[in-house]
């Protein structure tokens, strides 16, 4: 049982390292514990890298002769230049150093054999990364911008060799011929009829009766292997007797091949129909029985099959931040949330560099962290934001580092304007009155208190308690209790409209509001003015000509003398 979850895990590994990338090789070749792919998607050298590494591998290196005829055969029908792990980081080539100053991808520049063309100068200006055509397998330096195919190396343990198989046991058929082979190399992605070796989780099939295999730890395991690794090899179905032995199985009216125990063939009489199985039937003795398809258990009426959780074992999926997904009949591996799976490897993503923070942004394992610069805090209604912040009765002001007459200030503190520098001074909103009783007063903001017999509501009111009135109808307000009230914080953005003490415009300085009350003064006093003046000035127009009136009756009187 140990051999087979090694099986398994090592199988999936490789697997997840196959189906990296969205694009496929178009061939192969293994020679002892080298892999060697050819990809003809035009790329440049770095997108080549990248490609190479993404698949669990880097650009092939051709140190030897033997990788050289590698090459050689890969190349050998497609046309075209092809990017190797060769290039120069820095520096004129020098042809008295190793590789002329040249290195490999891997970091070294180790190597048997160099195969530099001909036509290559050696001068500073000739280009840093080298590629090879089948033409002639010379080391060309072209530039690194241009496109072309590229080749990925690599490195397995416990690879196979050959398979080598009959009906005899011995490789040979019963009329003494050899048997066809061909491999699936799932786990780099190609086929092949002709190669000297395979990687772990290489499929072998024979020819003409489809017998299956599959290599591990340097040799050949008969299908059906572990129903978890491509349903065992299986044509249909994979399943596990009450023993967990794997077990192909078909469809209704079709029966497992004998011959390589995989593949389906129409059945003559089908004993399994009778017994109406959800998912398949086996062999008991004399009888038959139902099973269920890997990833299900048989229900208590011994034909159902329900699922069940292969996350609840803790082996399943046990690398470095990789996370368990059950699915219907099985389980996914994928990689944790804040990771992103890169080779055969879940590893962190940095999310600082899409710059999800307002002011700092902290990297950690799967995630990241904001802080705000000094002056500042987090704001509570969104942790990516800053507001600012006072924790004393005064701070400075922020101003625009362009226009110093534009500053800010925290919520509940108003600005004053000083010659050198502004200030945010804090409000004191219990001289307005907001709350009904008790105000205390803090920094940004203040807090609403209720006397003894009253609860505080919605953060400003106080509602006299019902249990607390006496039997004459009065409160307990007055029997002397000294209990003390009960502060209670007001949001400096209350959700009710009242009282919103902080409100105000925190541009507005002192001197701007008293400046506003001088200006009202002096308006309501011209005001007062005018109107006694205009008062006054009447009623002394009307008593000069009161005054005046006897004159002009004096000066129009005649003066009557008698006759007699």
């Amino acid at each position: 049982m140990k051999g087979v979850t090694r099986l398994l895990r090592v199988l999936l590994t490789l697997l997840m390292m196959g189906r990296a990338g969205g694009i496929a090789p178009s061939g192969g070749y293994c020679v002892g514990n080298q892999c060697v792919t050819v990809f003809q998607h035009p790329s440049d050298f770095q997108s080549a890298e990248a490609a190479c590494v993404e698949r669990g591998g880097y650009l092939a290196t051709v140190r030897s002769t033997v990788a050289r005829d590698v090459v050689f055969i890969l190349l050998a029908t497609r046309p075209g230049r092809f990017w190797i792990g060769l290039h120069r980081p820095t520096g004129c080539p020098d042809a008295a150093a190793e590789l002329r100053g040249f290195r490999w991808v891997t970091g070294d520049n180790r190597s048997d054999y160099t195969g530099w063309a001909t036509t290559f100068d050696g001068g500073c200006s000739s280009p840093r990364c080298v590629s090879v055509s089948a033409e002639d397998v010379e080391w060309n330096p072209v530039p690194c911008r241009a496109e072309g195919g590229f080749l990925c190396e690599h490195s397995f343990k416990g690879m196979c060799g050959n398979l080598e198989v009959g009906t005899r046991g011995d490789g040979t058929r019963e009329d003494g011929t050899r048997e066809d082979v061909s491999y699936e190399v799932s786990t780099l992605g190609f086929e092949s009829a002709d190669t000297l070796s395979l990687p772990p989780g290489s499929v072998a099939i024979t020819n003409p009766w489809g017998v299956k295999f599959i290599c591990f730890s340097g040799r050949w395991l008969p299908a059906p292997w572990s129903c978890e690794i491509r349903d065992g090899g299986c044509a249909y179905k994979c399943a596990t007797d009450p023993k967990h032995a794997p077990s192909c199985y078909c469809a209704p009216g079709r029966a497992v091949n004998p011959r390589n125990n995989v593949t389906c063939e129409e059945a003559a009489e089908d004993p399994c129909l009778l017994l109406r199985c959800a998912h398949a039937c086996y062999k008991t003795g004399d009888g038959y029985a139902c099973t269920c398809d890997h990833g299900f258990k048989l229900a208590q009426d011994g034909r159902a099959c329900v699922d069940v959780n292969d996350c609840a074992d803790e082996r399943q999926c046990p690398r470095e931040n990789f996370a368990c997904v059950n699915t219907v009949g099985g389980f996914q591996c994928v990689c944790e949330d804040g990771f992103r799976l890169t080779g055969d490897q879940c590893v962190d993503v940095d999310e600082c560099t899409s710059a999800p923070c307002e002011h700092v942004c902290a990297n950690t394992p799967g995630g990241f962290h904001c802080s705000c610069y000094d002056g500042y805090k987090e704001d509570p209604k969104s942790p990516t934001k800053c507001e600012l912040f006072c924790a004393d009765a005064e701070c400075a002001a922020v101003c625009d580092p362009n226009d110093g007459a534009v500053c800010f200030c925290p919520l509940g503190y108003i600005l004053e304007e000083r010659s050198k520098a502004n200030a945010c001074m804090d409000i004191d909103e219990c001289a307005f009155g907001y709350c009904d009783q008790e105000c205390e007063n803090a920094f940004g903001s203040y807090a609403c208190a209720c006397s003894p017999g009253y609860t505080l509501v919605n953060g400003y009111r106080c509602v006299k308690n019902d249990d607390d009135a006496d039997a004459d109808g009065g409160t307990a307000e007055g029997s002397g209790a000294s209990t003390m009230p009960n502060y209670v914080i007001t949001s400096r953005r209350p959700a009710v409209p009242h009282p919103e003490p902080t409100r105000q415009p925190s541009e507005l300085s002192v001197g701007g509001l008293v400046g506003i009350i001088v200006a009202t003064v002096l308006v309501v006093v011209s005001v007062v003015f005018l109107a006694h003046c205009l008062f006054n000035g009447g009623g002394k127009m009307e008593s000069a000509e009161a005054r005046k009136a006897p004159e002009r009756d004096a000066h129009g009187l005649r003066h009557v003398t008698s006759n007699t």
